[in-house]
């Protein structure tokens, strides 16, 4: 479960912008997790929910939010965009597999909410 190293990585990251913001608490914190990334969002929730208690001073209790990103690809061949999920490699327009992946692989931080 890769989802407990990424959850460290983020309260690291989190933590260190509070310290250098000189916040009392992270109360809330919002990620772009994109579909094809390899993240479970369900382990993802669970790994944070026992980190924050247990390993973080900033972020006890601090609730997590999880946007969605929807994987798109593009192919050279034709220039379309389309849903990567739905056709994979192959583009729906004309079949071409000279397509690569425009989103959908991201993992951001995209919103901390603090209590000063």
């Amino acid at each position: 479960m890769h989802e407990l190293g990424i959850v460290v990585a983020i309260i690291k990251q989190v933590e260190e912008i509070a310290v250098a913001n000189k916040v009392k608490r992270v109360t809330e914190v919002t990620l772009e997790i994109g579909e094809v990334s390899g993240i479970v969002p369900k382990y993802l929730t669970d790994a944070w929910k026992w980190a924050v208690d247990n390993r973080s001073t900033y972020l006890k209790g601090c609730k997590l939010n999880i946007i969605t990103l929807k994987a798109k690809s593009f192919c050279t061949n034709c220039e379309t965009a389309y849903d990567t999920m739905k056709y994979a490699k192959i583009c729906p327009n004309c079949g071409s597999d000279k397509t690569y992946l425009l989103t959908g692989k991201e993992a951001n931080i995209k919103d901390i909410k603090v209590e000063n």
